[in-house]
């Protein structure tokens, strides 16, 4: 069965092909054509194309879940008792039948994307430095961003593996085609767009929006901490750009230049020595709906030949050029956060924080407000300006975190998953492709003044408007229902609500 036929499902044909396969049965159509899809890719994965949740030495009963001994609407094992307290069972009950809940209830993980053998001492593309969705050629000197649904509105981000801290530096960059985007509205401000420049390995993939973040856009446009100003001349599709960058200019400042088909546009941007501190900056790019070419020094004829003085960065002795950060060497390195709490309570705050504080860690945030980040037009986010519904907006931003959920699971970061996440089923859903990885909850609870005060701020600054009813249904589920299990029960739900929330 092929996506686009799982697609065409009714609820009821949906919910039966989950029940086949012992999943969750619950929630809107979209929930459960995205287990179902998932589901289907662990059968393909599985030697000859056996469905992981109906495994053939198990019983029918086991299959359906309805049976004596299978398993019940919370994923624990039945053995008769009601669903109010079945998961009050014995220590003894469900170590043996765990290896079998998970596997039956959990879509396999996917697999690592496997590293391609590359030369380690040349200037390319770093496949760590860069966005999720931007991806990454074999040769690793070209590259596009997905560009389908609402990937369409995000820009992508990538800097080269080496940066550099003297000399006289550059870089070609050649826009080799416009993706077609018609899906977008006609009302969309530049869809097909290139920024690029020079960061700190520190900045984020945001090219041109926070401090020692250099760039120069196709609108004609450079900008450096979010402060947009016109320079040169707009670019597009088949145009090279030379980017130039001076540290041996006289005086106490840097310079940053750039070209246009080989004819020089001045200098952009003048940078403090004394600020920049010796620390290097390294080849940034920023597209959006556009597939870009580099040339860092390794083609035998550049674009276009550089002005005297100025030498390619592959030329430049690797003594003399600064590696970038180099990811985990493996999934047990990498850490994955999982955020829970209400709607405003604060994840947000913490996760950029926690970002902020822990550099050396890279963590990528996954969550619909890092989306919405690289929605941004000019600088400013979405709802700031845009004319269309916003709901619609949400939607596609909500399509786009989980397709990149998917394939951070593949590659060796550290993540933070910045949603609500408060119920159980989505949180073992999530985290169940991070097989490997260091997996942690994070649970923010602030009190009820702090959370209304939170609440209104948020609806304030960023235009977001929970509804009430949304919340309440949050809370309630997450209500455990009030009984009196004896010590030895207790014990046994307490050490299985451990193994749950920190090694799932």
């Amino acid at each position: 069965m092929r996506s686009a036929e799982v697609k065409k499902l009714k609820v009821n044909e949906l919910k039966e092909e989950l029940r086949r396969r012992s999943l969750d049965t619950k929630g809107l159509k979209a929930d459960l054509v995205e287990r179902l899809n998932a589901a289907l890719e662990a059968e393909a994965a599985e030697p000859g194309g056996a469905a992981r949740g109906t495994p053939e030495h198990e019983p029918e009963e086991e299959q359906r879940g309805d049976g004596e001994e299978g398993f019940g609407d919370e994923g624990f094992p039945n053995k008769g008792r009601t669903r109010q307290t079945s998961y009050l069972f014995q220590y003894c009950d469900w170590k043996t039948n765990l290896s079998v809940l998970y596997r039956s209830r959990s879509p396999q993980p996917p697999a690592e994307e496997e590293e391609e053998d590359f030369d380690d001492t040349l200037v390319a593309l770093d496949t760590y430095n860069c966005d999720l969705h931007f991806k990454v050629s074999r040769d690793h000197y070209s590259g596009y961003p997905l560009t389908v649904e609402g990937f369409a509105y995000l820009w992508a981000g990538a800097r080269a593996s080496y940066g550099v801290s003297k000399g006289k530096v550059c870089y070609e960059m050649k826009i080799l085609e416009e993706i077609a985007v018609k899906h977008l509205p006609s009302s969309e401000p530049d869809p097909h767009v290139v920024r690029i420049g020079w960061s700190l390995d520190s900045c984020s993939t945001q090219l041109g929006e926070e401090a020692f973040s250099f760039g120069y856009g196709g609108t004609g446009k450079k900008s450096s901490d979010c402060k947009f100003e016109d320079y040169g001349e707009k670019f597009g599709e088949n145009d090279v750009i030379g980017c130039f960058i001076d540290f041996d200019a006289g005086g106490e400042e840097v310079k940053i230049a750039f070209s246009k088909n080989g004819v020089w546009l001045d200098v952009g941007f003048q940078v403090s020595r004394e600020e920049l501190a010796g620390r290097p900056l390294f080849p940034h790019v920023l597209v959006k709906n556009c597939a870009i070419e580099f040339n860092f020094g390794q083609k035998e004829e550049p674009f276009h030949p550089p002005p005297e003085g100025y030498r390619f960065i592959q030329t430049i002795g690797i003594e003399d050029r600064t590696r970038g950060a180099v990811g985990p060497a493996s999934k047990a390195d990498c850490e994955i956060l999982m955020m829970v709490g209400l709607p405003a309570c604060g994840k947000t705050t913490w996760a950029s924080k926690h970002t902020e504080s822990h550099p050396e860690m890279k963590y990528n945030t996954l969550g619909t407000n890092a989306i919405m980040e690289k929605m941004k037009v000019m600088g400013l986010r979405r709802q700031k300006n845009y004319a269309g519904r916003w709901d619609v907006l949400i939607q596609q931003a909500t399509q786009c975190l989980n397709r990149l959920i998917q394939i951070a699971a593949r590659k060796r970061r550290n993540y933070i998953l910045d949603q609500t996440n408060v119920y159980g089923s989505a949180q073992r859903r999530k985290m169940r492709p991070f097989e490997g990885f260091q997996r942690k909850a994070i649970v923010i609870c602030p009190t009820e003044e702090d959370f209304k005060e939170r609440t209104l701020r948020q609806t304030d600054e960023q235009g977001k408007d929970v509804p009430d009813q949304a919340v309440l249904e949050m809370k309630g589920r997450n209500n455990h229902v009030e009984t009196k299990p004896t010590n030895k029960t207790k014990q046994t739900t307490d050490l299985l609500y451990f193994f749950l929330c920190f090694c799932l």
